[in-house]
């Protein structure tokens, strides 16, 4: 939603990774070139801010501001659609049972970090995996927002009714089976999202394993984080 600000009518736009941002803005260039109305706009890793004002004395904001935000929206409704038509295939089907393998990482801790996932049917087959820049965030919260992601591809992808979790973070392990308490503020707002999910599942289990077994999903969040520009190739060190 558009927000009337002092300083014009603002919005943020989150996507998953730089490319996907960058990808916008071009589009956004077109269409303010058309318009021949320019905003202030700034752009950090996946996040793309704008405020729209007129550049005029006592003008504020205007009906042509209100038109230049309804046509970014409709870029987003555009792009959406896009990707709703290609995956209605996989959408489709049904996987009642499947095994999660998670992992995220940074480059720093805070740095530049990604979470990546990897989806299994019960017979061992790979029928979903993504990796995900997040921007500067810490392993801790990387590993969460692995979680996260698999869980809600879980449901949107396949309906899965029982999830088996598998992640080589034994803190998300055991604070998912409350056998930790979650003690770091940051992991508040995530652990909870997570949590909620939860009771959309019929089942599901969280079990810790070593790194060497996790290497699918960790080979998700290097190849997201290597295609960024703004990072090196090493090798990062998940929690």
């Amino acid at each position: 939603m558009w927000t009337e600000t002092k300083h014009g009518l603002y919005k943020q736009f989150v996507f998953t990774d730089f490319h996907h941002a960058w990808s916008f803005m071009e589009r956004v260039s077109a269409v303010v070139n058309r318009l021949d109305h320019h905003p202030r706009w700034q752009n950090e890793w996946n996040v793309v801010e704008f405020w729209l004002s007129t550049h005029e004395p006592q003008q504020g904001i205007t009906d042509r501001d209100w038109e230049l935000s309804r046509a970014i929206d409709a870029l987003i409704d555009d792009s959406a659609k896009a990707t709703m038509d290609a995956n209605d295939e996989e959408k489709t089907t049904r996987i009642t049972e499947v095994q999660l393998y998670a992992d995220g990482g940074s480059r720093g801790n805070p740095g530049p970090s990604a979470s990546g996932f990897v989806l299994l049917d019960m017979g061992g087959k790979v029928v979903h995996e993504q990796g995900v820049c997040l921007g500067i965030t810490t392993n801790n919260q990387a590993e969460y927002q692995a979680l996260k992601l698999g869980l809600e591809a879980a449901l949107e992808h396949f309906q899965a009714r029982e999830v088996h979790v598998y992640m080589d973070s034994m803190l998300v392990v055991n604070q998912m089976k409350r056998i930790f308490k979650v003690k770091n503020r940051d992991l508040w707002p995530i652990h909870d999202a997570i949590t909620q999910l939860l009771p959309r599942f019929e089942k599901v289990s969280f079990d810790h394993v070593p790194r060497e077994l996790n290497r699918l999903a960790d080979a998700q969040v290097n190849k997201a984080l290597d295609a960024q520009p703004q990072t090196t190739a090493q090798h990062i060190q998940s929690a």
